[in-house]
């Protein structure tokens, strides 16, 4: 099978503590994989580790069948990866244009950065509407477009969403899993860390399940779906 992302054995801690233990995590190339599981299960700690934005302590880290462990944050956006992350942390003090600008900074070309920008204002009619306000005065789901925006101005191949859902209210949770079809639709591969799992097995073409930082399940959306125990201890939402 054609890849994306491959994981193997990766572990994650801070300090004495471990997030993660030994994950195997395979993201099929232009899909949605759903990764799942309860609050501390080790969710965003996987997802910042394929970031860069973690020390890897163990496991490898595979991107378009490059070995991209231990990789800076930098280089791993030059590899096709880009992050919306939890929180959505836009700069509150830009406004939404200055954001994507600053976002675009990272292709190195101000030509390509400025039609890039003009791609997100046509994809996200809102943040045209909203350019020159500051993104800390926007609403939570137009903050969280404004970070999927910001994600998509590198042009990744693989993009990581870190729950964009949280908090937004559910006529804007509909819209922002129409923008992750749309996505996929256009051959972008999509992990998503979501924790209304309904919703993510509803999009993902894969699912992994994490539990106490170790994988206990994976496979397609409709088993696991199906499977009344792990419904129980991992996918209530």
């Amino acid at each position: 099978m054609d890849t994306a992302l491959e994981i193997r054995g990766l572990d994650v801690r801070y300090g004495a503590v471990q997030a993660t233990r030994g994950v195997d995590l395979t993201a099929p190339l232009g899909g949605v994989t759903a990764l799942l599981g309860a609050n501390g299960a080790g969710k965003s700690s996987t997802v910042m580790a394929i970031a860069g934005a973690r020390r890897i302590a163990g496991g490898t880290v595979s991107i378009f069948g490059r070995d991209m462990t231990g990789a800076a944050p930098d280089a791993i956006v030059r590899a096709g990866v880009a992050i919306s992350p939890e929180g959505r942390r836009v700069f509150s003090a830009l406004s939404v244009e200055e954001n994507l600008t600053l976002a675009g900074s990272v292709l190195g070309d101000p030509a390509r950065a400025a039609d890039r920008k003009a791609r997100m204002i046509e994809r996200f009619p809102i943040l045209g509407e909203r350019r020159r306000q500051l993104a800390g005065l926007l609403s939570g789901g137009e903050q969280q477009m404004l970070a999927v925006a910001r994600a998509l101005m590198s042009g990744p191949r693989l993009l990581l969403m870190d729950e964009p859902s949280l908090g937004l209210a559910p006529q804007m949770v509909d819209r922002i899993f129409a923008i992750i079809e749309d996505l996929r639709d256009e051959g972008i591969s999509i992990l998503l860390v979501e924790q209304n799992a309904a919703l993510a097995l509803d999009v993902a073409d894969h699912a992994v399940i994490l539990a106490n930082g170790a994988v206990v399940a994976a496979g397609k959306p409709a088993d696991l779906r199906n499977d009344s125990l792990l419904q129980a201890a991992y996918l209530a939402a």
